[in-house]
């Protein structure tokens, strides 16, 4: 069965998918990322769209079932390298995206992972104090 490759990088898991993305190969991704966040501890994902040339909604809806489960399970979220295509497919199809991140490119989408567990560690410790 195809796969996606996920790879941990300290506390984030990054997943850059260089394939074509069918239904079956989506849901895959969902049930091994969420598998991987649990068993790493992972506080954030990177996910790269950059190699992708349309979404449909099925598999907008998995992006954003993905960050939401992500979230859930204490992991912030962020897609990277959107094509503009992608983009305004996803606007004409009226898809809404709650809950999902996005950055031009992985270098912006790690700063913003970082600024999100670094204002998730202030608030904890506003908490405790």
């Amino acid at each position: 069965m195809e796969r996606i490759p996920i790879l941990r990088m300290g506390d984030f898991l990054l997943v850059t998918i260089q394939v074509d993305m069918h239904d079956r190969l989506a849901m895959t991704l969902q049930d091994d990322l969420t598998r991987q966040i649990v068993a790493s501890n992972s506080r954030g994902v990177l996910i790269d769209i950059s190699s992708l040339e349309m979404i449909d909604s099925f598999i907008g809806r998995m992006l954003s079932n993905i960050s939401l489960m992500s979230n859930v399970l204490a992991a912030q979220t962020v897609v990277v390298g959107m094509q503009p295509a992608v983009a305004i497919t996803l606007v004409e199809l009226g898809m809404s995206m709650p809950g999902v991140r996005t950055a031009l490119n992985v270098e912006k989408g790690m700063m913003l992972l970082r600024e999100c567990l670094d204002s998730d560690d202030s608030e904890v410790e506003d908490d405790a104090s």
